[in-house]
């Protein structure tokens, strides 16, 4: 197998079109402020001081993401495993985040990038209350890029079929990891749900 060497890429992929180009947006705009709105799901991505990256889920009630002007964005952080690896990239390392937000039922996504930093203010934590209690802290973006995705990802994916895989065809998270590191006492996928909708 042979790398691919930068004078390979391109050979092999066509210089985007001049619309590919100019989509990538300096803001949010009513499109993007929309579909932002109508997220329940966003991926965040962000880049340690040793030029890792890290990538994590993040969700929450339709529209938890906050649009606050056309270059800002105000995501709450919710209850997680405390690895807070996403928020020690921005803290510690180079602050710039990508979000990817997916809409269910819509095959496009949106691609947000810009500059993160991290606010514990009691004020802002109290006025983003969901599940009946506030964020730990509050991710704050300076947005410079606004994308929208094709939705051709999606499609080949068939992410949003109805056709779903059985829960059941894994074992759950707290059984994976009990084998993988014979920490804690297995637990079926039952109990763990269970204990997912008191710490939500």
């Amino acid at each position: 197998m042979t790398d691919v060497c930068p004078e390979d890429l391109a050979a092999l992929y066509p210089k985007p079109s001049p619309r590919v180009i100019a989509k990538a947006r300096p803001a949010i705009d009513a499109h993007a402020k929309r579909f932002i709105e109508m997220s329940p799901f966003c991926v965040l991505a962000t880049s340690g001081t040793d030029g890792s990256v890290d990538a994590s889920p993040r969700g929450g009630n339709i529209g938890f993401v906050h649009v606050a002007g056309p270059n800002q964005l105000l995501m709450p952080d919710r209850s997680g495993n405390n690895r807070i690896d996403s928020f020690r990239n921005v803290v510690e390392g180079s602050g710039f985040v990508h979000l990817l937000f997916f809409v269910p039922g819509i095959d496009e996504t949106l691609r947000v990038g810009g500059r993160g930093t991290l606010s514990a203010d009691p004020d802002l934590l109290a006025s983003m209350v969901e599940f009946g209690k506030p964020p730990r802290a509050v991710l704050n973006v300076a947005v410079r890029e606004v994308y929208f995705h094709c939705g051709k990802a999606l499609m080949r994916s068939k992410l949003w079929s109805p056709d779903k895989v059985q829960r059941s065809v894994m074992p759950s998270i707290v059984e994976i990891i009990h084998e993988q590191t014979s920490l804690g006492e297995p637990e079926s996928q039952d109990v763990v749900e269970a204990r997912y909708k008191t710490q939500l």
